[in-house]
C-alpha cells in the first residue's frame, strides 16, 4: 500500500475514531431526535438553507464513513423537511455518501483483494461485468442488507462508478420513501423496528428478487420465442446428437452413452478429427523422427565419433501414417459402437433445433452438440493460391522432400513444423509480420526458441510485410518488404500456418440463425449453449482455446448440461488451461506469464530456475532452458508457470495440479521428487522461491542461537 493510500486510511480511521471517542453516536438516536424535535423545527424555520446544508453534509459524512445513524438521519429528514423535500435531499445525500464509501473501498482495498484472491474472484468479476447493475439494484431494494456493507463490497468489484451511483440512486429510493414517510410521524415512533416489520421486509425482499426473476423470465421467454416457430416433436429419436467426430464430439457422445442416454455421432470424413489425422498425432510422430536425426548429428556430444543415418523422406512420412493407423482404433467407429454410441458417416445438416438430416434421413433429438472443429486459415495475399500452398491439413500427403520450404506463421504449428522439416534436411525459411515468434509467450522465452532455430540453420525473417506471390520461371517467389526495402524469397514449397478458422458453414447454422462471435467461432454462454437453449457447441468451433485437451474438457460440460441441465447446470471452467509447443526446446505453460500479468495489471513475483544446473539435463546433454514461476507477492500461491526445456510438456503437470487444487511452492518443495529426473526442476524452482522468501531477521537469530549452542 503506497503513501497516499496510507494517508487516506489514517484520515478515515481518525474520523471514525473521533466519532466514537466523542460519543457522537448519542446524537444519532431516536430518543435524541424526539427530545430535540421542537428545537430542530425552530432552527429550520429560522434558517432553512443552513439547515438543509448542514443536514446534507452531515448525512454524506455519516454514509461516506459507514457510520451508524443513517436510518435515524433519514427519519429526521422526514420529520423536518416532509415527504417530498425530505425524499429529494436524503436520496441525493445517501447516494453521494454511498459513492464516497464505494470509492474509498475501491482505492484502498480493491487491488489488494483482487490480487490475493484473483482465481476465486474471476467468476464474480465476470458476473459483475455482465449482470452487476441487476445484482446491485436487487440488494438496494432489500433494507435487510446493510447498505454500508453493499457500498464497501461493490467497491471491490469491476462495476463502474457512474453505474454504481445511478443504480444506487434508483434502488434506494423505495426504502428512502418508507423511512421519510415514517419520519413525518416521528413523535409516534417507539423504535426503528416499528418501521420495518417482518411483513415490510418481506415485501422489500420480494421486490428485490423481482429483477432477478424478471431477468430469468426474459431469458426463458427469449429462448421459447426462438424455439416457438419450430414444431417440437412429441417424442425424440435421440437424447443427443453430436456433429463432428473429433475430440469434442467423441467425448460428448462417450459421456452420453456412459449415462445410458441414446446418442448419435455424425462424422462426414474421418473419426478422430484433426488431432488424429492431421494435427497432434502426425506432427508428434514426425517431430520424433526429426529429433532422432538431430541427436544423430550431435553424436560427439554423446561420446560417439560419428553417426550416419540414411533415410528416405517418403519412408519417414509413411511412418507417420503407420502411427496414425496404430492410434486410430482408439477413436474408431467400432470402439464407440461398443460403448453404446450410434456412429453415422455422412454430412449432417441441422434443419431445425430438433432435427438433423444425414444421408437422406431426418433424426429428431432433444439436444444437439456442434463439434465441427476448425480448418487452417489462408491469408489474403495476392497470388498465394497460384503457388499451391500446403497447410497443416495437407502437408502429410507429400512424399517428395521440399528442397526450399517457406513457412508463413510463427505460432505453435508453424514453429513445430519449421524446425521439424529443417531437421529433415529442408532449407527452411520462416517469414512473419511481427518482431518475434510465439508472440503469446514472454519475449525471453521466444528468444530461447529463436536462438535454437538459428543454431540449426533456420532462416527467420521478422518484421516482413508480405506483398504477393509470383512464379518466376521454375521458381516460386514471395515478394515482401522489410524496413521499406523490397525483398524476394525464393522457395519450392509453401506451408501456411497462420491460424485456424472455425467450421461454421455448410450444415445449417446460417439458415437456423445460430449466432457467431467476432472471431468467427460459435457464440456460447457459460454453459456452452448457443442462442438456442438446446443447441450446444464445444471444441475448436466454440473457442476460446483450440487444443485437443480443452475440447475434451468442454465436451464434459456440453454433454452434462445438455442431458441434465433442467436439474443442474455447470459453468465451464477455464481457470487452469495448460498447453505446450513441441519445438526443441519444448515450451509449456499454465496460467499467467509475465506479459499477461503486466497487461492485466496483476501484481506478481518471479522465480527462475535455470535447467542448465539440473543433473538429469546435464546427463542427457539437454542442459538448457528455464522454469519461470509467477507467484502472488509475499505468498507461495502460483499465478502461472512457463517451462522451457526437454520434456517441458510433461514437467509442467505438477504446476497444473498445484494451480487446480490450490497448493503452492511450499508443498512442491516438500514433495519428494525422484533423482535424477527432469521433474526435479520443479523442486529446485520451489527451493529458489523459498530462499528468496527467508526472513533475514530469522536467519540472524538462528545464527545467534547456533553460536550460543557452541559455547
Amino acid at each position: 500500500m503506497n503513501g497516499k493510500r496510507i494517508f487516506l486510511l489514517l484520515i478515515i480511521a481518525g474520523l471514525i475514531y473521533a466519532f466514537f471517542w466523542f460519543d457522537l453516536g448519542d446524537y444519532l438516536t431516536l430518543e435524541f431526535l424526539k427530545s430535540q424535535q421542537a428545537a430542530i423545527y425552530s432552527f429550520y424555520e429560522s434558517n432553512p438553507s443552513k439547515t438543509v446544508l448542514v443536514y446534507f453534509v452531515t448525512y454524506v459524512i455519516v454514509t461516506g464513513l459507514s457510520l451508524p445513524g443513517a436510518a435515524i438521519m433519514t427519519l429526521a429528514g422526514g420529520a423536518v423537511f416532509g415527504v417530498f423535500y425530505g425524499t429529494i435531499i436524503v436520496s441525493f445525500a445517501s447516494t453521494i455518501g454511498a459513492t464516497l464509501a464505494f470509492l474509498a473501498s475501491r482505492y484502498l482495498l480493491r487491488d489488494l483483494i483482487q490480487t490475493k484472491f484473483a482465481d476465486k474472484l474471476q467468476a464474480v468479476n465476470d458476473g459483475m461485468k455482465k449482470d452487476g447493475p441487476i445484482y446491485l439494484f436487487t440488494l438496494r431494494l432489500v433494507p435487510a442488507f446493510p447498505f454500508f456493507v453493499i457500498n464497501l463490497v461493490m467497491g471491490l468489484t469491476p462495476i463502474s462508478t457512474p453505474v454504481f451511483y445511478l443504480v444506487s440512486q434508483i434502488g434506494m429510493l423505495a426504502g428512502t420513501v418508507v423511512f421519510i414517510n415514517a419520519g413525518t410521524q416521528v413523535a409516534q415512533l417507539e423504535s426503528i423496528s416499528g418501521i420495518l416489520s417482518p411483513g415490510m421486509i418481506g415485501s422489500f425482499a420480494l421486490l428485490g428478487i423481482f429483477p432477478l426473476l424478471a431477468k430469468k423470465s426474459v431469458l426463458w421467454m427469449q429462448s421459447r420465442k426462438i424455439l416457438a416457430k419450430y414444431p417440437r416433436p412429441k417424442t425424440f429419436d435421440r437424447n443427443l446428437i453430436a456433429i463432428g467426430g473429433g475430440a469434442a464430439g467423441l467425448v460428448t457422445t462417450y459421456i452420453g452413452a456412459a449415462v445410458k442416454a441414446k446418442v448419435t455421432l455424425i462424422e462426414k470424413h474421418k473419426m478422430g478429427g484433426d488431432c488424429l489425422n492431421t494435427g497432434c498425432v502426425p506432427s508428434k510422430a514426425l517431430i520424433r523422427s526429426a529429433k532422432f536425426l538431430s541427436n544423430a548429428r550431435r553424436a560427439k556430444e554423446f561420446g560417439f565419433r560419428s553417426a550416419d543415418v540414411k533415410f528416405e523422406f517418403a519412408e519417414v512420412m509413411e511412418r507417420v501414417q503407420r502411427v496414425i493407423k496404430k492410434v486410430e482404433p482408439h477413436d474408431s467407429v467400432e470402439r464407440y459402437t461398443e460403448l453404446g454410441v450410434e456412429c453415422i458417416k455422412g454430412a449432417a445438416r441441422i434443419t431445425s433445433p430438433y432435427h438433423v438430416e444425414v444421408n437422406g434421413k431426418t433424426i429428431s433429438s432433444k439436444n444437439i452438440v456442434i463439434a465441427t472443429g476448425a480448418r487452417p486459415s489462408m491469408p489474403s495475399i495476392p497470388g498465394i493460391m497460384s503457388v499451391e500452398p500446403l497447410t497443416s491439413d495437407t502437408i502429410w500427403a507429400i512424399r517428395q522432400q521440399p528442397k526450399r520450404l517457406l513457412v508463413l506463421g510463427a505460432g505453435p504449428i508453424g514453429c513445430e513444423l519449421t524446425q521439424t522439416f529443417a531437421r529433415l534436411g529442408c532449407d527452411t525459411t520462416m517469414v512473419l509480420r511481427g518482431n518475434r515468434l510465439m508472440k503469446k509467450e514472454d519475449p525471453e522465452i521466444s528468444q530461447m526458441v529463436l536462438e535454437q532455430f538459428i543454431s540449426e540453420g533456420i532462416n527467420v525473417l521478422t518484421n516482413h510485410s508480405m506483398q504477393e506471390f509470383i512464379k518466376d520461371g521454375a521458381d516460386k517467389v514471395l515478394i515482401c518488404s522489410h524496413n521499406g526495402v523490397e525483398k524476394r524469397v525464393v522457395f519450392d514449397q509453401l506451408l501456411v500456418a497462420t491460424g485456424r478458422t472455425a467450421n461454421v458453414s455448410g450444415f445449417g447454422l446460417e439458415e437456423l440463425g445460430v449466432e457467431l462471435d467476432e472471431d468467427g467461432t460459435i457464440k456460447t454462454d457459460q454453459y456452452l449453449r448457443t442462442n438456442f437453449s438446446n443447441i450446444f457447441a464445444c471444441g475448436d468451433v466454440a473457442g476460446p482455446f483450440q487444443f485437443t485437451h480443452t475440447a475434451a474438457h468442454q465436451a464434459w460440460y456440453a454433454a452434462v448440461n445438455a442431458l441434465f441441465g433442467r436439474f443442474k447446470k455447470f459453468k465451464v471452467d477455464y481457470s487452469v488451461i495448460p498447453w505446450a509447443t513441441f519445438t526443441d526446446p519444448e515450451v509449456a505453460r499454465v496460467g499467467l506469464n509475465e506479459q499477461e500479468a503486466k497487461a492485466k495489471d496483476i501484481a506478481y513475483e518471479i522465480t527462475r530456475y535455470g535447467i542448465d544446473d539440473l543433473d538429469r539435463a546435464i546427463a542427457d546433454e539437454e542442459a538448457h532452458g528455464v522454469v519461470k514461476i509467477l507467484t502472488v507477492p509475499g505468498q507461495d500461491k502460483i499465478l502461472g508457470a512457463t517451462i522451457v526445456g526437454n520434456h517441458a510438456g510433461d514437467v509442467i503437470a505438477e504446476y497444473v495440479a498445484a494451480m487446480r487444487h490450490g497448493f503452492g511452492m511450499n508443498k512442491i518443495l516438500g514433495t519428494i521428487h525422484i533423482y535424477p529426473t527432469m521433474a526435479e526442476a520443479n523442486k529446485y524452482a520451489a527451493g529458489a522461491w523459498k530462499k528468496a522468501h527467508v526472513s533475514k531477521r530469522v536467519m540472524l537469530w538462528l545464527e545467534r542461537l547456533h553460536r550460543w549452542s557452541r559455547s
